[in-house]
Order: C-alpha cells, then sequence, then structure tokens
C-alpha cells in the first residue's frame, strides 16, 4: 500500500456510503433543469470519448452520454464491458478509438474518464495531444493508482491473480510492476501537454479514491461532493463538464499524422 493510502486511511469516508448516495445523486440529476439541456452550450456534434472506472463498463457511464447526446455532442464508448484488462493494451485500444472517432468528425475530441477511466484519459492526452482537446478527470488517482480503499485493492489483487492465471482479458499481476505496462506508467506521470485542458475532479468525501491523489499538479482542480461511484450521476459534476466541454474544438488535425499514427 502506497504511503498516501496509509496517511489518509483512518479518515477516509466509509466505502458503505457510496451505493446509498448513488441513489440519492441520481434523483437530484434527473430533476435539475441541467439533465434536461436548460443552461448547457450546443454540442455542435463535437466528439467525446467515455472511458469508464476500474470493474465498471460502458453502461455505467451510460446516463451521462445520453444526456451529451441530446446536448448535440457525438459520444464514443471504450467497448469496456468491465475497465480490467492490461493498462498498456488497454491505452492502445483507446487510442485506435480516439484517432476513428476524430477521423469521423473531423474534431479534436474530449475525452471524459472515471476513476481508473480518467488514468486511461491522460495518457491518451499525452500520447495524441494533436487529437485531444481537453480531458476531463472524474475521481481519477492519478498521483498514485493505488490510493484505493483496502477494499478495493483486494479486488485489484483478486483481478490479478486471475489474470495471472491465464483467465483472458484480466490483467495480471506483472502487469502492476512489470515492462509490459511501463509506456504506460511513463505517461501517465509524464508531463502533460499545455494546450490540452485539464480539468480533475475530486470529493473529499470519496469513499474509494484518497482525493489527495486526484490532485494532478499539470490539472486544473475542482471539488464537488459526491460519492466516488456518484460522479457519474452528479450535478455538480455535469456542470463542470459541461463547462470543460465548452471551449470550441479546432480543425481536423492533418490526415497525414493519423495515418502515421496507424
Amino acid at each position: 500500500m502506497s504511503s498516501l493510502s496509509l496517511s489518509s486511511l483512518v479518515r477516509r469516508p466509509p466505502l458503505w456510503r457510496e451505493g446509498g448516495r448513488t441513489g440519492l445523486e441520481l434523483s437530484r440529476l434527473l430533476r435539475d433543469p441541467l439533465y434536461r439541456g436548460e443552461g448547457v452550450p450546443d454540442g455542435a456534434d463535437r466528439p467525446v470519448l467515455l472511458i469508464p472506472g476500474f470493474l465498471a463498463g460502458d453502461t455505467s457511464l451510460g446516463t451521462m452520454t445520453q444526456w451529451l447526446r441530446r446536448a448535440g455532442y457525438h459520444t464514443s464508448s471504450a467497448r469496456m464491458r468491465a475497465n480490467v484488462d492490461c493498462s498498456e493494451a488497454t491505452a492502445q485500444r483507446l487510442e485506435a478509438r480516439l484517432e476513428a472517432l476524430v477521423e469521423k468528425t473531423g474534431k479534436q475530441a474530449a475525452i471524459v474518464g472515471q476513476s481508473r477511466g480518467g488514468c486511461f484519459a491522460r495518457v491518451l492526452a499525452v500520447r495524441r495531444p494533436d487529437l485531444v482537446q481537453s480531458i476531463v478527470t472524474l475521481g481519477s488517482p492519478q498521483v498514485d493508482p493505488l490510493a484505493v480503499h483496502p477494499l478495493i485493492l483486494l479486488q485489484v489483487g483478486v483481478v490479478g491473480a486471475l489474470g495471472t492465471l491465464g483467465v483472458p482479458g484480466l490483467f495480471k499481476q506483472s502487469c502492476l510492476r512489470g515492462e509490459c505496462c511501463t509506456p504506460f506508467t511513463d505517461d501517465l506521470l509524464g508531463a502533460f501537454p499545455k494546450r490540452v485542458r485539464y480539468i480533475s475532479i475530486y470529493s473529499k468525501s470519496d469513499g474509494v479514491v484518497d482525493w489527495h491523489s486526484c490532485l494532478d499538479p499539470a490539472a486544473e482542480h475542482m471539488e464537488v461532493t459526491a460519492s466516488h461511484i456518484g460522479m457519474a450521476v452528479s450535478v455538480p459534476v455535469y456542470r463542470a463538464v459541461a463547462d470543460a466541454l465548452e471551449r470550441r474544438q479546432t480543425a481536423r488535425p492533418g490526415r497525414e499524422r493519423l495515418r502515421d499514427a496507424a
């Protein structure tokens, strides 16, 4: 366990509150005018790639996806049933989806990533700043990916053990410290491109992730009051996402660059 996790373990909000809070947050969202599109700028078909968190799939961001589509954005899922595969292999697949999305729309994309999904968003922005206009991370432990609740760490260990035993589609224990994911780790912790906007949304009442680990020095920090899981259905988070996506996208990147990368 990291020193960051140990230092905040005593004051971490209880994990059991996550489920009940999420239901209340969804109820508030569905009643809020923001969810109906009031005050949300027209998306003008701008592309947005959404990446779910650890153990979650595309459906976990389904409410946000539908909201963005109604607002006029061109959304794309990560095509994940559960975010549990090798980090480097997943990053490469997501990069291909990002390329296809930008090529289809002719505009740089925004990326919204929750928890582990936000780590992928950061890596994609570092690798392909030509394709990314902005990223918004929701409760993502960028500074220390293992600064999470002990029960979540246990789940990480179980998935790693099953992957090591040969279960397909799961990361292995070697992915955490081995060479296969060194490029991913280097980009996760590397210098962030200045021309890509980066907003890190965090909550001090997050019961899963230590909020200190969300304070990436390269990001604009935005504090909200929300549960970890509930960030996908939280009114203040939706306001922050709408603000982040409001900035006009730039023109299509050169096809030469896309072909070379492919």
